[in-house]
């Protein structure tokens, strides 16, 4: 990847900030396999970039309107979001 595009990748921290979520609420989509870093460093920092934010804000959205998080996660799985 090239040093350009890194600018554009923040830390967890700063991704969930951006989103609207809590650092480890971020970890939990992570965890459970809702969403995946855009990239890992070497040291294992995870990146996120504008889509996977707006991936984030997406699922937030969605568990706030009552979805769980297994049915959100099934929905992206089948391709259907």
């Amino acid at each position: 990847m090239a040093q350009d595009e890194d600018k554009t990748l923040v830390p967890i921290g700063e991704a969930a900030k951006q989103a609207g979520v809590s650092r480890q609420s971020l970890q939990y989509y992570l965890m459970i396999g809702l969403l995946t870093p855009t990239k890992t460093t070497a040291t294992g920092r995870r990146l996120f970039d504008a889509e996977a934010i707006q991936r984030i804000r997406l699922i937030n959205r969605l568990n706030r309107s009552g979805y769980q998080l297994r049915a959100i996660r099934e929905l992206f799985t089948e391709g259907r979001l």
